[in-house]
């Protein structure tokens, strides 16, 4: 049997890493690009690192950049893909306000670059091509969102990120390229990156068990979100490319949950309840045992526009690509916890 090879750009990213290994158990031969840095980034795929030497090799690690045109070209060259998975991005949403070109070029005119190197180098019939897209996207559209609503970014990211989805779909029809959009909802798990404000709860609970932390500090606790988990997402962004056409697919649990519920949900699972007291930027959460403020809110912490409301609709991906996601909100969360004190 011949082995697909695979390229992903951000392999060193939580969806990444997921999707790497995932790839790797199917029979694929991973290619990943990563960015030079003084410091290694690569503790998500440790487990599956492999040194330049080593024969029979099925993970390949090359330097480049999505603001770099001719290191894509050069790896694509290089890994010689069947497919490839644009994974890459400036991903924090809040820190697309304070890097708003940066954002804008890495997330819209990085995909605009991957996909003008398939069109240049001719391999259009060839590669298969997946964009990351995002349900940011959806902004203040009203929910439940699916491939038909409308789009109305609230952020400099959402904005980059819907470039890459019309541009996807331009390319795809233009240039009859297999050309993909996956837009996603929010899904995390123990990679996900310590700014985000899942992780930054999980983490928190777990030090408040034990007594290492004394509160968390977060922003807008009625923000909701579609929250899934990523193992389920990266086996969904496979089967997109799997599927006998290119198309886009929206990939969600149906169910939002508020930030607020989000962190009652994880102080439930080490065993501690909140009460809740206060209104607006005054709100707090006090462990209902200790009578100690746990939860506090900073006005540092919300966005200069917030998307209040995001839950997807993802019948098409389950009809047409068979796709569910199997993990639930409370088993997400508890594994998350339990790797922090794990790590603690």
């Amino acid at each position: 049997m011949i082995k697909k090879n695979a390229l992903i750009t951000g392999i060193t990213g939580q969806d990444g890493a997921w999707l790497a290994k995932f790839l790797i158990k199917k029979g694929y031969k991973v290619h990943g690009m990563i960015r030079r840095s003084s410091s290694i980034n690569t503790k998500r795929i440790d487990d599956i690192f492999q040194e330049p030497f080593i024969k029979n090799k099925n993970l390949y690690l090359y330097y480049g950049d999505l603001t770099d045109t001719s290191s894509i070209q050069n790896i694509i060259i290089k890994s010689n893909p069947d497919e490839i998975y644009n994974l890459g991005a400036q991903s924090h949403v809040k820190v697309s306000y304070e890097t708003p070109e940066y954002t804008t070029d890495v997330n819209g005119m990085g995909t605009l670059r991957i996909l003008e190197s398939i069109r240049n180098l001719k391999l259009g019939k060839k590669v298969k091509f997946y964009q990351a897209s995002s349900s940011e996207m959806f902004g203040s559209t009203k929910p439940p969102q699916s491939e038909k609503s409308l789009f109305a970014p609230q952020s400099p990211y959402a904005a980059g990120k819907l470039y890459s989805y019309w541009i996807t779909k331009i390319y795809r029809e233009a240039y009859n390229i297999y050309a993909s959009n996956g837009i996603l909802f929010n899904h995390e798990s123990k990679f996900r990156g310590d700014t985000f404000v899942t992780k930054k709860i999980c983490k928190s609970v777990a030090k408040i068990s034990k007594n290492k932390q004394k509160k968390i500090i977060l922003g807008n606790l009625y923000a909701k979100r579609d929250w899934g988990d990523a193992r389920d997402y990266v086996e969904g962004v496979w089967r997109i490319l799997q599927y006998k056409k290119p198309d886009d697919f929206v990939l969600s649990t149906g169910k939002s949950f508020s930030v607020k519920e989000f962190v009652e949900i994880a102080f439930k699972y080490v065993g501690i309840k909140v009460i809740w007291k206060g209104k607006g930027l005054k709100e707090i959460g006090i462990n209902s045992k200790t009578k100690k403020v746990i939860v506090s809110v900073s006005k540092l912490y919300f966005r200069p526009t917030e998307v209040d409301f995001l839950r997807g609709n993802s019948n098409k991906a389950r009809r047409e690509l068979k796709w569910k996601n199997k993990i639930n909100l409370n088993k997400m969360i508890s594994d998350m916890i339990d790797f922090e004190l794990n790590n603690l």
